[in-house]
């Protein structure tokens, strides 16, 4: 099968401290500079699953997520395990027992070269309120699983943004 511009160089047409606009042959799109990753967590503790709500400036208001953060911004060669449990601590107040990588995801292909390493966290301990870092302003969510479709219509309905990845927690809703 042939594709069309598949095979043309990559060029950064722009590139900023954290993001660069890329072009190759006809296509235009947006990576991180040096390719870094994300880590996403899926947080279930006693039937209730993790949520994190903060402002957004690309969206211009609040977004409910998943746990995310970058892997290996605060140490080099960092895991996308280890990531994702120092993000989680650092945004819900919980800690992990266990992390375990469940794949490499694309939210945005056809837009976005960057990827996330989904994580299940297990054997959670609230050691903290959370809330991020200084700057972050982060709302913590403890939701129960069988009322998660209701509470992102409400915050949905109150204006928040909701986050592609939540879908993992709305699907088997969608499939009748």
């Amino acid at each position: 099968m042939s594709v069309p511009d598949a095979d043309t160089a990559e060029e950064t047409v722009w590139a900023g401290r954290f993001l660069e606009m890329k072009q190759r042959g006809r296509w235009e799109y947006v990576g991180r500079v040096g390719g870094t990753q994300a880590a996403v967590v899926i947080a279930i503790d006693d039937g209730h699953v993790l949520l994190v709500e903060q402002y957004r400036v690309p969206l211009g208001r609040a977004c409910l997520e998943l746990p995310a953060g970058l892997v290996g911004d605060e140490q080099a060669g960092e895991s996308a395990e280890t990531s994702a449990a120092r993000e989680l601590e650092e945004e819900t107040g919980y800690r992990a027992a266990k992390v375990t990588a469940l794949g490499t995801f694309y939210a945005s292909p056809g837009m976005v070269s960057e990827c996330f390493t989904l994580v299940r966290a297990e054997g959670l301990s609230k050691v903290s309120d959370g809330g991020g870092t200084t700057d972050e302003n982060i709302a913590v969510h403890r939701v129960p699983l069988a009322g998660i479709a209701d509470f992102i219509a409400e915050r949905r309905a109150a204006g928040t943004a909701i986050d592609v990845k939540l879908l993992t927690l709305l699907g088997p809703s969608f499939l009748g």
